[in-house]
């Protein structure tokens, strides 16, 4: 049984009308079935798709990124890598369910695969606590990324959760300890570490482990600090206006890679990946394939350094380049040339005003 959006109406009647046609059981017994109707109203759910996918806004992204049917970690997982390797625990409390992690290979080349996990029914949605990760579960994961480390493998990360778990017992275990230490080791790493977000990228128990060379969205994903709904809780007091807040938070892939928060969007299949599950995760392969090979040839510390110098630029007109008269690892703020001359007006403000003043002066008794 086919889910289906508030903005997806149309199609869905018109999906049913499809399905009705292919069925040869009419209410008169066995009757032909009308193979140009069922070509001609295909051809208009792809059209209405089209419409709708084109337009969508932050909220129905929103709510395409957490769609029932989207592919989720462990599907990707089985798709693209062969001969993975489940491995479990943090080797101090327990295994957390809602992170899968393990070697694996993709283009015959060993990498650590990182996946956060929503589960596919609701028992294995109990099971894996909607993808929000416990203390242990980060855990897991740095205990991994370090033994990755080690033996020179790099990290994929597979990002889809609406955020950390904040039930009593996970804070009790030391919950904002183990993302702090999860981000701390993601951007340490000596191995080119990607992550794709396939989902729902939320708060810090995305960023723990998306701090990394490449972060790639599917483009009706969203990466956030908050959900819409939370932000709209806490700036109106107001959870119906989830649209403002999206709007206003910037958390879809378009809006990120033009803030260059993200480096690549992956485009979807007509209607979202979960209309075409295989052809996305073709495209997923393809571009980690082109990904890992771009850092081929790069040592340990060019690595390390182009993760630093990548987060430090965000926000930033030039961001951070290296500087000629510290260390190598050193880096140095280059500034723009506009904000140059505004620094320099700003120094010498009072020679400026004093220049100004004179020159209004003589324009003054010039005009009496």
């Amino acid at each position: 049984m086919k889910n289906y959006l508030d903005f997806e109406k149309e199609i869905k009647a018109l999906e049913q009308e499809v399905d009705g046609l292919k069925s040869p059981f009419g209410s008169e017994g066995i009757s032909e079935v009308d193979t140009n109707k069922i070509k001609n109203t295909q051809e208009e759910i792809n059209k209405k798709l089209e419409e709708i996918y084109s337009n969508l806004n932050s909220w129905q992204k929103t709510q395409v990124a957490r769609h029932e049917d989207r592919p989720k970690a462990n599907y990707y997982i089985k798709k693209i890598f062969s001969q993975f390797t489940l491995l479990s625990g943090d080797r101090y409390f327990g295994d957390d369910k809602s992170v899968i992690a393990g070697f694996g290979l993709i283009d015959n080349k060993s990498v650590l695969i990182i996946g956060q996990e929503k589960g596919e029914d609701l028992n294995s949605r109990i099971e894996r606590n909607f993808g929000m990760m416990r203390p242990e579960g980060y855990r897991k994961c740095i205990r991994l990324m370090k033994l990755a480390d080690r033996f020179q493998v790099p990290v994929i990360s597979f990002i889809d959760t609406p955020g950390a778990y904040p039930g009593l017992g996970a804070e009790q275990r030391g919950q904002a300890s183990a993302i702090a230490n999860s981000i701390e080791c993601c951007m340490s790493l000596g191995v080119p570490n990607i992550s794709i977000i396939i989902g729902e990228g939320g708060s810090g128990g995305a960023i723990a482990l998306a701090s990394s060379n490449k972060v790639i969205m599917l483009e009706n994903s969203i990466y956030s600090v908050i959900s819409p709904e939370g932000c709209a809780s806490i700036l109106w007091r107001d959870p119906s206006k989830s649209l403002q807040a999206a709007e206003a938070m910037k958390l879809t892939a378009k809006d990120l890679l033009k803030l260059k928060i993200i480096d690549e969007i992956i485009p979807e299949p007509l209607g979202g990946a979960h209309r075409d599950p295989e052809s996305i995760a073709a495209d997923i392969k393809h571009s980690i394939i082109k990904n890992l090979k771009s850092f081929e040839n790069f040592s340990k510390d060019e690595i390390y350094d182009h993760r630093k110098s990548k987060f430090l630029q965000i926000g930033r007109d030039q961001g951070f380049n290296k500087s000629s008269n510290i260390s190598d690892k050193g880096m140095s703020f280059k500034e723009s040339d506009i904000r140059k001359l505004m620094i320099h007006i700003e120094k010498n403000k009072y020679i400026y005003g004093g220049f100004g003043l004179v020159l209004i002066a003589g324009l003054i008794s010039l005009l009496s």
